[in-house]
């Protein structure tokens, strides 16, 4: 089975609208915080690619909001591969409340680039050992 982190998060008073619910780019953050503690989880940080000049940039965005998320709230992001294939990740999400209910569902495409140049870069080529531990995890995920 595909390996899933789960991150809590706190819901912070700043965090909220006036609606009284998390406003939803936070959801971004928490979604970057998951993928950053699954990444962690593998055993890879990004500021390995950083000290590279490498950086991981998103391509794209889908996230579906289910149920709101409040101050005071603790919630958990749930984050997997779903995608990998040697150029391009993608990443799953679900923010789960703490009565059990999936309040967002979401994923993240990324690439890897020069940091200079954002000229695509192949993981296969650049982080074989990244791209051994997500080839690992797609082949769970089968």
């Amino acid at each position: 089975m595909n390996q899933k982190v789960n991150t809590p998060i706190e819901v912070r008073y700043q965090e909220t609208d006036q609606m009284g619910v998390v406003y939803h780019a936070n959801y971004l953050i928490w979604f970057e915080i998951g993928r950053t503690k699954f990444i962690d989880a593998l055993g890879f940080q990004y500021i390995e690619m950083e000290k590279n000049n490498i950086v991981s940039p998103v391509t794209d965005v889908h996230i579906s909001y289910k149920h709101p998320i409040r101050y005071g709230d603790t919630v958990s992001v749930e984050t997997w591969l779903a995608h990998y294939d040697g150029i391009r990740t993608i990443y799953g999400y679900q923010v789960i409340g703490n009565d059990g209910v999936i309040a967002v569902t979401g994923s993240t495409e990324h690439v890897i680039v020069k940091k200079d140049s954002f000229r695509p870069l192949s993981m296969r080529k650049a982080f074989p050992e990244w791209h051994e531990a997500y080839k690992k995890q797609m082949e769970a995920n089968s």
